[in-house]
């Protein structure tokens, strides 16, 4: 029976065992990210200290994904994937037992922060890099780019919506152990994977980032595309830090009311992913 044409990537077997997996995981990840700007305020009650915590898993990536971009070219991207999200899911069970524990501080979410910031610099493009390896039709490979951003954009609708209800509940502890669990799906989706490592060609660091950095702003789409990501980021996307201060003191709200504000972007966003997998080409 054949695949309705939003779906058709689906027919490869390797990407359905990466988005199955991938998006338990991603709905792990949104939930730790809640809970991490949650506590983070509340332990110390201060938005400075989000802007720090904000910072400290952000200037990893600026400082070290083209890097990471550079060893998903010259690695086995399956294996590197794998490792990238096992620290991943250890970074997560080590927050969960600071804070179930009883024993966090708030430079303990500074510091992992950064740890998880640095991992993220190589998971991120590799993940992106990881994707167009599991199609073999490349006229479905669109389709699969679209399905991916679909998980992604779900997991951040359904992702704060659960932190928001477990913080409430349970505590920040929960949402992190529970992140740290998420990871053994996308584990086991890598680990029952058939893959074949393509041809890496063996270049210096220094050529990798030169080819990269001219390809960048060389070729004007990916220019103009990385010009409006770097407007976007540094204009709109921050807005998401301070969250947990407009929860609580502007709309005089709790946990439950930052998760459906964390939400409420996920669902704008899940809107446009829909609309991207329905079309053959973006």
């Amino acid at each position: 029976m054949p695949l309705p044409s939003f779906a058709r990537a689906l027919a490869h077997r390797n990407f359905r065992l990466y988005l199955s997996g991938q998006g338990i995981s991603l709905i792990g990840t949104w939930t730790q990210q809640v809970a991490m700007g949650w506590l983070a305020y509340r332990l110390s009650g201060s938005a400075v200290w989000l802007g720090v915590i904000g910072f400290s898993g952000q200037i990893p990536i600026l400082l070290f994904a083209s890097f990471g971009g550079v060893w998903s070219d010259r690695f086995d991207r399956h294996r590197l994937l794998f490792w990238t999200q096992a620290l991943a899911m250890a970074q997560a069970l080590l927050l969960a037992a600071l804070v179930l524990g009883h024993v966090v501080q708030i430079w303990h979410l500074v510091v992992l922060a950064a740890v998880l910031g640095v991992v993220n610099a190589v998971d991120a493009p590799l993940r992106q890099a990881f994707v167009v390896q599991l199609v073999d039709d490349r006229a479905d490979l669109p389709n699969a780019i679209a399905l991916n951003s679909l998980a992604i954009n779900s997991s951040r609708l359904v992702g704060p919506a659960a932190a928001g209800f477990l913080i409430s509940w349970l505590g920040e502890g929960v949402c992190f152990l529970l992140n740290g669990l998420s990871y053994v799906a996308v584990l086991w989706a890598l680990r029952r994977m058939k893959t074949t490592s393509p041809h890496r060609r063996r270049s210096s660091m220094r050529e990798g980032l030169k080819d990269g950095f001219s390809y960048a702003f060389g070729f004007p789409p990916v220019r103009a595309l990385l010009s409006m990501m770097t407007v976007l980021g540094l204009t709109i996307v921050p807005y998401m830090v301070l969250m947990p201060v407009y929860a609580k003191h502007v709309f005089h709200g709790d946990a439950q009311t930052l998760g459906l504000l964390m939400g409420g972007a996920g669902l704008g966003a899940l809107m446009g992913a829909v609309f991207l997998a329905a079309r053959r080409s973006v």
